[in-house]
């Protein structure tokens, strides 16, 4: 009875310090996309992209102001807009063309004091109201933890992934009309004393355990 007294409340404490020990990995940060360095860098700079032939059409990027979100959670970093209003669909004939592109998509973590950046490549392509041919592949996958794929700063636990294609949407389609999200998610590794407190409270009652083991 009194080894069963004992070692109830030491499961207690043992589980409530494995939940303070994940709760120590959980945490908010705090982000943007919209640093003067997101922007298109090939064949012309700014947040707006024309068309190369065929009807007027703009693919245009609106980039995130601070955002503060939960780590680890599913995330956009901006939307692209693709808009043509004279085209009409693939049997009508009347479409647009894109030449091929590149876009800098910086990220800012403002809790971490670290930016990163993400190159995405298309080689463009025909539109309509109802195709669209354009796909950006973006490289690296991920930023961080630490300074990977930091281009200042250290991004500590925080890893900002993305997926690595994006597929923009015809201007006649889409929850939005016309409009495609850039989508990843954030999570966070443990810090070192996060594994620290998990390793000392399952070693603690692995030895309470066998204490109470080799007294029955």
């Amino acid at each position: 009875m009194k080894l069963a007294s004992l070692y109830q409340p030491a499961l207690i404490a043992g589980v409530a310090i494995l939940a303070m020990a994940a709760g120590a990995s959980a945490s908010t940060l705090t982000f943007n996309t919209n640093s003067p360095g997101t922007q298109f860098v090939s064949p012309n700079t700014g947040l707006t992209l024309a068309n190369s032939s065929g009807a007027a059409a703009t693919l245009v990027f609106t980039p995130d102001a601070n955002s503060v979100v939960g780590v680890p959670t599913n995330i956009n970093y901006g939307l692209f807009t693709l808009t043509c209003s004279t085209c009409t669909t693939l049997a009508g004939g009347i479409g647009s063309v894109f030449s091929a592109f590149t876009f800098d998509l910086v990220i800012t973590d403002l809790t971490d004091n670290a930016t990163g950046l993400f190159v995405g490549t298309s080689t463009g392509g025909n539109v309509y109201q109802d195709q669209s041919q354009i796909t950006i592949h973006w490289v690296p996958g991920s930023l961080g933890p630490g300074t990977t794929g930091a281009t200042l700063g250290n991004f500590g636990s925080t890893s900002f992934d993305i997926n690595t294609t994006t597929r923009v949407v015809e201007p006649g389609s889409g929850h939005y009309i016309g409009v495609t999200t850039v989508q990843g998610d954030v999570v966070g590794t443990p810090e070192p004393a996060t594994f620290g407190m998990i390793g000392g409270s399952l070693i603690g009652l692995g030895l309470l355990r066998r204490k109470i083991a080799t007294r029955t």
